[in-house]
């Protein structure tokens, strides 16, 4: 293996291990049950709101919240913003805007503000079932919120299996006994 290559990649996952906590604690901070209203920091408007409906078609609401619920995406804005390196923040933007075009293509929208979700769930399947490298970025985007969602404090402690304080040890068990079927959350 290449030794810069290797350096590179040991840096960006001591970033992503710093930088954890910190967007953590960012969506912890957004789980308040007020209506607020939503000001991208690093998106355009216009891709923020494609943004909610591509992660409400990555994870809707069923049982559980759906991931612009739990501020999935504003997850999203802070960590491509902050996180991310230029490529790959082009290449997100790139995505996002490729999947709001094609959704007015095919309900004969004039302007992304007139999108609903309704317009954008089948081009978010049809992106992430398709081959080739324009739209391998959108298996990132799903990865991304599926990670987002999965680190947010209510999906952590209501959702998922939690124990703040583990007790005892048991190793031989069927999972449905000991969680009701629930993944740990840590």
């Amino acid at each position: 293996m290449d030794r810069r290559k290797a350096l590179m990649q040991m840096g960006m996952s001591l970033g992503y291990v710093v930088a954890v906590p910190t967007f953590v604690s960012i969506l912890q901070s957004c789980t308040d049950k007020k209506k607020e209203v939503w000001t991208p920091t690093f998106f355009t408007a216009a891709q923020g709101s494609t943004l909610v409906f591509v992660v409400d078609s990555i994870l809707p609401k069923t049982d559980t919240p759906s991931a612009s619920e739990v501020n999935v995406h504003v997850f999203l804005d802070g960590f491509v913003g902050n996180v991310m390196d230029t490529k790959q923040q082009k290449d997100f933007k790139k995505t996002l805007d490729a999947m709001a075009q094609s959704a007015l293509t095919k309900s004969n929208k004039k302007e992304e503000a007139e999108l609903t979700q309704e317009d954008v769930e089948p081009v978010v399947r049809e992106f992430l079932e398709a081959k080739g490298k324009e739209n391998a970025f959108a298996k990132k985007i799903r990865e991304l919120t599926i990670w987002g969602y999965k680190c947010n404090q209510y999906i952590g402690e209501e959702v998922l299996a939690y124990l703040p304080v583990p007790g005892e040890f048991i190793a031989c068990d069927s999972v449905e006994k000991l969680t009701k079927g629930k993944a740990w959350s840590i």
